[in-house]
């Protein structure tokens, strides 16, 4: 079967609808961020979304994502309930009213600070998928994508992750 190559007008034809969408998406920005998304960023980034690739990427990246943050989730709500149940059996087995206040409060205490600490790590294992998806994205050359920490960088790198997900909803002129 023939691979039928798409005319240098086609190409050019979903390149400026690409950039002319990402210009649009750029300007509804807030002004500090506006500045961090200069025309050679989304330019670059039209090109790149000339294929599929990027949008497919971007979608397993936001479904293994999903599955993390779900699984994260039901691993602190397996603590806060083996806490409610360390409470519970206590309070069982704790005849007198003042000894359970007292149990009651130490095992509060405990399990707040296993919960901060548990919170701490969940926090670890989100940075380390942010950072692994920023290194996906690097080694896929998509342009806006590198390896940081830097708040102001990450929250322009969300913006640019929310454009190629909304284009990628967008009936795009076919090449």
């Amino acid at each position: 079967m023939d691979i039928i190559e798409p005319t240098p007008e086609a190409l050019q034809r979903k390149l400026y609808f690409l950039l002319e969408q990402l210009q649009d998406m750029a300007r509804e920005l807030p002004p500090k961020y506006q500045m961090r998304v200069p025309i050679e960023l989304l330019s670059g980034l039209a090109n790149c979304l000339l294929n599929d690739t990027v949008f497919e990427i971007v979608k397993g990246l936001m479904e293994i994502q999903h599955v993390t943050e779900k699984h994260l989730f039901q691993q602190r709500l397996q603590i806060i309930n083996r806490h409610t149940n360390e409470i519970q059996t206590m309070i069982n087995s704790t005849p007198k009213l003042e000894d359970q206040e007292l149990q009651k409060h130490i095992l509060l205490k405990r399990h707040k600070e296993e919960l901060k600490q548990t919170d701490m790590k969940l926090v670890i294992q989100l940075d380390q998928k942010v950072s692994d998806q920023q290194d996906t994205l690097e080694k896929a050359g998509v342009p806006g994508f590198f390896v940081t920490t830097k708040p102001i960088e990450i929250k322009v790198q969300m913006y640019l992750l929310d454009f190629i997900l909304r284009l990628s909803k967008m009936d795009i002129p076919q090449v």
